[in-house]
């Protein structure tokens, strides 16, 4: 009994003296790529300590370590960190090319540094439900934005600035009254984080036919196809 005592404490000995001697030499970040970044500005991260052992450990949350928020200094290029989650300015993340640091202190002699790259805007295309605008209906200027992470996604007025050529812009949509003349409406968009992200679009406005007439009092209506 005490030989298997013995044992266990030496045994434990050794194991606090290798985790005193193991340091951090790098570390890893990854985003949560389910949370769709491309569109909101908050994202769960993750961050991975790698050891001169080889040995690893990671924070609760995303992956799913045993390190938690509360007890490691973590810093980030943009934005803030709140247990996991980083909130970010997207202003700022297209100046940065859409990089943003992560940097850990406290679990080493000195502070480790890691790059998240997060998704950008490569292009924009407008869907349009209809093919004309009618006049005195309100018409969705649908938007949709291309990402380098591959998704394509709805885009509002959140991220794009719209004008037309003629008409009232409210909101997303543009309404043409009945009185204006304008055949056609030219669309445009631009991206707010990066205007040089532009598109312009030029939809037709619906020809309305002219009503029908009745006829004169004692004739008949004519028959045939109606325009």
């Amino acid at each position: 009994m005490k030989k298997h005592l013995l044992l266990s404490i030496s045994l434990l000995l050794s194991l606090l003296a290798h985790a005193q001697q193991a340091k951090v030499t790098r570390i890893n970040a990854w985003y949560d790529s389910t949370a769709v970044a491309e569109l909101y500005d908050r994202v769960p991260i993750g961050v991975e300590l790698v050891y001169n052992d080889n040995s690893t450990r990671q924070t609760t949350g995303l992956l799913r370590g045993n390190i938690r928020w509360n007890k490691i200094q973590v810093s980030t290029s943009n934005g803030n960190i709140q247990n996991g989650i980083l909130s970010f300015n997207r202003q700022q993340l297209a100046k940065d090319h859409y990089h943003i640091t992560i940097t850990v202190s406290g679990e080493s002699t000195e502070p480790l540094s890691a790059t998240i790259t997060l998704p950008r805007l490569v292009g924009l295309r407008f869907n349009h439900y209809a093919d004309s605008i009618k006049r005195n209906i309100r018409y969705y200027m649908n938007v949709e934005g291309k990402f380098s992470s591959g998704r394509v996604l709805p885009l509002d007025t959140v991220q794009l600035r719209f004008r037309t050529s003629t008409g009232t812009v409210i909101g997303q949509d543009v309404l043409v009254e009945q009185n204006d003349s304008a055949k056609a409406v030219i669309i445009e968009a631009w991206y707010k984080p990066n205007p040089e992200l532009y598109i312009r679009s030029e939809v037709p406005v619906k020809i309305m036919p002219d009503p029908e007439l009745p006829p004169p009092p004692g004739q008949p209506r004519p028959r045939g196809r109606r325009h």
